[in-house]
């Protein structure tokens, strides 16, 4: 190892264990206390929906002696969600199943023999410019055998089934709606937080006032835990910074 390696590696372990006792000291201040819940807070100015263009909503137009508005979807007032800040009912089910088999096999022989009994006359002379005991009949014989085999397979398989409120964040022009939904839950220390955003059309929404995942565009779902179940499942810090760093 190099001293410039050397120095490299004792920056990275520095920087990891000041990080992790960061991180230590936070988690001793909580001793003997539950994990803390996030606040309540406006998803409709949520930073994660800054990247979306951000339109304002048309003016309502009223014609005179009409019974119709403009811009309506139906002659009747329609319940579901259509305008910022409204709440919908999100219905999480996944069902993935993938299973993966490679095999991969190899194999190769090589052989190769020279001799030289014949040489215009000089094998005599050649015989005595080699090693005492060479055979000019078998100069040179060499062998190779090589041989490689690999199995693989993947078999995976998650099922979820969750239902959460979200709130329309924004309309995009087109008129279809961002949605961004957090629920938490704690049950004797255990922390479990749920959170779901995307884009759904109006056309998806059922009457329900509900929309499916598989409806729902760009969706992202994060669903985990902090507590102490969730703490004994982790790796330690030296574990995963040793893991990352070995080179074999």
């Amino acid at each position: 190892m190099t001293l410039t390696t050397f120095k490299q590696f004792a920056s990275l372990a520095a920087l990891a264990t000041t990080l992790a006792a960061c991180s230590t000291f936070d988690r001793l201040e909580h001793i003997g206390q539950p994990p803390s819940m996030a606040p309540l807070t406006n998803p409709l100015v949520s930073r994660a929906n800054e990247a979306l263009p951000v339109t304002p909503p048309p003016e309502p137009v009223h014609q005179d002696n009409s019974l119709w508005s403009t811009g309506a979807h139906s002659f009747f007032h329609d319940p579901r969600a259509s305008h910022r800040g409204d709440i919908l009912t999100v219905d999480i089910s996944i069902a993935d199943a993938a299973k993966i088999s490679d095999t991969t096999a190899r194999s190769r022989a090589n052989s190769d023999n020279a001799n030289l009994t014949n040489f215009f006359g000089l094998e005599g002379p050649l015989a005595s410019a080699l090693p005492s005991g060479a055979n000019p009949a078998s100069l040179v014989k060499m062998g190779s055998d090589l041989s490689n085999s690999g199995t693989g397979s993947v078999d995976r398989s998650e099922t979820i089934n969750l239902t959460l409120a979200a709130i329309v964040t924004q309309v995009l022009p087109n008129g279809n709606l961002v949605i961004d939904g957090h629920q938490q839950v704690r049950v004797n220390n255990e922390l479990r937080d749920l959170h779901v955003s995307g884009i759904v059309r109006r056309e998806d929404i059922s009457q329900q006032n509900t929309v499916n995942l598989s409806q729902i565009a760009e969706a992202r779902i994060t669903y985990g835990g902090q507590g102490t179940v969730s703490d004994v499942q982790q790796p330690r810090y030296g574990s995963q910074l040793f893991d990352i760093l070995m080179p074999w």
